[in-house]
């Protein structure tokens, strides 16, 4: 039985804040409440779509009429205080609680189709026009919150669903701060602007940073940045199927280790992005899944310089059996504008 919104999406194609989908042997099922029902009835044709009333008339009969007697739920995302109540309510089943189905679903949704990648490809385009639109009206005097807002706005009207996350975009000081929230703070010349932004097309995520200098930088500022780029090209020249995840995360930071930034690269390497922009696997120091042909995943390195400024350079590939393929399009080298 699944009841998250990402497991619903990825099982059904369809968006919706309420509902479950009951797989079993011999069939499968969206229950979904009045406020989704006409429209899934349209939409949905990889399960039979039942008006859901309440779980003790709607569902109770579908898993007796399927003759269950276990039941797998999300482990990772069902609260205790559901779960004990799922537990009273289905008498006679055993709810499952050993993560079978949850890391069953995580590998599934880890490899994707040609279709999922599709989707994927389109809302890095997006995201690549409107770096490309933000570019030239980055100056000093602007604020981060103008500049963030321009570009959410600039996306919507292009056509993405929505923002995939909420978007970073920090100055000066404030971009050593790897997760950064937009402030009023005037951009100022001298200073990095890091942008941490992606969109969203039939429910798939893209996800791509870029910093750029506004009037000048200095020598050192332009020496992190290089390496930054560095650890990304020599990170992304190692993917293939078949290496291990962590395996390329410790290129990327064994490079920005000796070049004298030990430290200061904090973040894992990247991650995996879906319907969700935070998937499995990822490139970090711990996981050791072994790449496959159809991974998404971002290379994202940076440097941060605490109270002076940090740079990030983030791009999104898909795994390949000899390689990869760079799905973001955007400009890499240092850009001062």
């Amino acid at each position: 039985m699944v009841t998250s919104f990402a497991n619903r999406r990825y099982l059904t194609g369809f968006p919706s804040s309420a509902g479950m989908v009951l797989v079993t042997e011999q069939a499968s099922y969206f229950l979904t409440d009045f406020r989704y029902f006409e429209k899934a009835c349209d939409v949905v044709k990889s399960c039979k779509v039942i008006l859901l009333t309440s779980l003790a008339k709607d569902l109770l009969p579908l898993l007796k009429k399927q003759g269950v007697d276990t039941l797998f739920v999300e482990t990772d995302t069902v609260s205790l205080a559901t779960f004990d109540r799922w537990c009273q309510l289905f008498e006679g089943v055993a709810l499952q609680q050993d993560g079978k189905m949850t890391n069953l679903l995580a590998a599934l949704r880890s490899v994707k189709s040609a279709e999922e990648i599709q989707h994927i490809q389109a809302a890095q385009a997006l995201t690549d026009e409107t770096f490309a639109y933000i570019l030239p009206r980055i100056a000093a005097g602007r604020s981060e919150i103008d500049v963030m807002l321009d570009m959410e706005f600039f996306m919507r009207r292009q056509g993405s669903e929505g923002v995939a996350f909420d978007f970073v975009v920090v100055s000066g000081q404030n971009s050593s701060l790897p997760h950064g929230v937009p402030t009023h703070k005037l951009i100022q010349k001298g200073d990095f602007v890091t942008m941490d932004f992606g969109a969203v097309v039939n429910g798939y995520r893209s996800d791509m940073t870029r910093t750029v200098g506004v009037g000048f930088l200095t020598d050192q500022q332009k020496q992190v940045y290089n390496t930054v780029l560095d650890a990304k090209t020599i990170a992304m020249a190692a993917i293939r199927s078949g290496v291990m995840c962590k395996d390329i995360d410790k290129i990327a930071r064994n490079h920005i280790d000796q070049a004298g930034y030990a430290g200061c690269f904090g973040h894992g390497l990247g991650h995996s992005v879906g319907i969700e922009i935070h998937e499995g696997p990822s490139f970090n120091t711990r996981c050791e899944t072994l790449l496959q042909p159809g991974m998404v995943i971002t290379v994202e390195p940076g440097i941060y310089l605490e109270g002076k400024y940090g740079v990030r350079i983030e791009d999104m590939i898909a795994v390949t059996e000899t390689g990869c393929e760079n799905l973001t399009h955007s400009p890499d080298e240092l850009i001062i504008v």
